[in-house]
């Protein structure tokens, strides 16, 4: 099964203000086909390295997708510079040229002068027209090898690939299927977690299993190929059944929902509602429940706690409690959850206070963080010790905050 490489063409792609979602979304289409994307790269507009960046991907990919450098200025040199690597000319279309200029006749606008540029055609390319734009792409055939010019803006790439792409991709590809499961886990560390089901996953070259960790969120990626759906479930089903069984109620989700989402559900399923009362997270928990629709179903509110007395004042945590034990400690951490309860209404509470650093203001250690969490059958806490800098520290206290909830609920 032919393999796929995406260049991303673009110098704003290379900043921090531009972020390039249309490989993500050809990664997408061709894993539909049955293709896997090998390499992503971006290149700036620069034509050298963009050219060698095309021959080394021809020497490795039978399908290159390139995005964006379609536009009429200087700095937009994908099509000389996939014509310099192929060691073909460009061709002037008039038919294009004249599409085009029809295009902004129907804007009430004159086609300036460098719009011409648009109309150039790689030497035996196949012209894919552009209803949403002035940029059409191009499809070339070379020595067994598919090239394909896409325009930038996502608006105009995706109808592209789906409606010209995609159709002329099924007939040049034998049949095949590509599918995947994901299970996302909380509460374990990603050397702890491959350790635990390597043993596992390594006896397999089909599926293949990929692992991403973020704060507190592991994914676990399996990733098989085959002829029909059957034999890539088959293959599915000898792995996938074996890591759930390891990773236990580790596992939060297995469609790819956030814990966030999770959580919802299971408040949703009980007809349950929940409150927060933050310290060291300074309202990121809330943040995250409240970024999932219809989250006002089940989280009637929270409470960012920063300071000892507005603990004290907002969720009526006791001044003289503070003062023995200091903020960041177990009775505080309980204090809080029953408090915000409390002053809600809500069915559970869940409270967060801790040291996120570099300094400290209580004399415990940067990480040492207290979740507590309230219900009518009681109050529990717990106790953590989360590496890393202070964002690392608070993002980390918000996810084991979250699954604190979950596991709760669960039991």
């Amino acid at each position: 099964m032919p393999d796929a490489e995406i260049i991303a063409v673009g110098s704003e792609l290379l900043t921090h203000e531009r972020v390039d979602t249309n490989s993500l979304f050809i990664t997408e289409q061709l894993n539909a086909l049955g293709v896997e994307v090998r390499r992503k790269v971006v290149v700036g507009d620069d034509r050298g390295r963009l050219t060698a960046e095309i021959r080394h991907a021809l020497l490795n990919a039978e399908i290159l997708a390139l995005t964006g450098g379609l536009g009429p200025t200087e700095d937009d040199v994908t099509r000389d510079a996939v014509a310099q690597a192929l060691g073909r000319k460009l061709v002037f279309s008039q038919d294009i040229c004249d599409q085009i200029a029809e295009r902004f006749r129907r804007f009430q606008r004159t086609m300036a002068e460098n719009n011409k540029r648009q109309a150039y055609l790689v030497e035996g390319a196949d012209p894919l027209p552009n209803p949403r734009g002035t940029a059409p792409g191009q499809w070339i055939e070379i020595g067994g090898r598919i090239v394909m010019l896409l325009p930038g803006p996502p608006g105009e790439l995706k109808p592209m690939f789906t409606e010209q792409c995609a159709p002329r991709l099924a007939r040049h590809l034998p049949p095949q299927v590509i599918r995947t499961r994901q299970f996302r886990v909380a509460g374990m560390g990603e050397s702890d977690l491959d350790q635990l089901i390597a043993p596992v996953y390594t006896k397999y070259t089909n599926p293949v299993t990929t692992i991403l960790a973020g704060a507190g969120d592991i994914h676990v990626h399996l990733r098989a190929r085959g002829a029909t759906e059957e034999q890539v479930e088959r293959l599915l089903d000898q792995v996938a059944p074996p890591i759930e069984e390891l990773l236990g109620d580790r596992i939060y989700s297995r469609n790819g929902d956030s814990l966030e989402a999770v959580v919802g559900e299971l408040l949703r399923g009980r007809k349950a509602t929940l409150s927060a009362a933050e310290s060291c997270t300074g309202g990121i928990v809330g943040e995250r429940i409240t970024s999932v629709p219809g989250s006002s179903d089940y989280f009637l509110g929270g409470f960012i706690a920063y300071s000892d007395p507005v603990k004290a004042a907002l969720v009526g945590v006791d001044p003289e409690l503070i003062r023995e034990h200091t903020a960041v400690s177990e009775a505080v951490a309980r204090a809080m959850a029953e408090g915000a309860r409390s002053r809600t209404g809500s069915t559970y509470s869940i409270s967060v206070t801790g040291e996120a650093g570099p300094l400290s203001a209580t004399g415990a250690a940067p990480g040492t963080v207290f979740l507590g969490f309230a219900s009518e059958a009681g109050t529990d806490a717990r106790k953590l010790h989360l590496p890393g800098d202070r964002n690392r520290i608070r993002n980390l206290a918000a996810q084991s905050a979250l699954d604190f909830v979950r596991r709760k609920l669960l039991a």
